[in-house]
């Protein structure tokens, strides 16, 4: 181990929470009305709710990775997202899932490797201690 590797998992959050990020934003700008409605035309049942889950995690998720709060908690539920567009939108469709499988891989080893040492939960510990 090198002195750099304590910090791959802030490297990951950037990477992950970043992109989870920019795509929350997207849904939320165009509304949950408009997101459940590109559910809906894909097929999935309870498009509402499955949007505003979406949304949820594409936002408050994205911060929370990119800060180190529940890092694993919500980069275990980004890589079951992620699992789910590759099976059931990408590869029925023909689609390219290459910033899926990365996005995947990214949220597994966030899963994997936690906060990290510069994230807000590893300072909330120490400040409480």
């Amino acid at each position: 181990m090198n002195a750099l590797t304590p910090y791959a998992a802030f490297f990951m959050r950037l990477a992950v929470g970043g992109v989870f990020l920019l795509h929350g934003i997207s849904k939320f700008d165009r509304g949950i009305g408009a997101t459940a409605h590109m559910l809906a035309s894909i097929g999935f049942p309870f498009a509402t709710i499955l949007a505003v889950m979406l949304i949820t995690i594409e936002t408050v998720g994205a911060v929370c990775v990119l800060l180190g709060i529940l890092t694993r908690v919500w980069a275990a539920v980004m890589a079951v997202e992620m699992v789910v567009v590759i099976l059931a939108v990408k590869l029925p469709s023909g689609g390219n899932f290459e910033l899926e499988a990365l996005l995947l891989a990214g949220a597994v080893t966030l899963v994997a490797l936690g906060d990290g040492p510069l994230s807000l939960a590893v300072r909330f510990k120490h400040s409480s201690t």
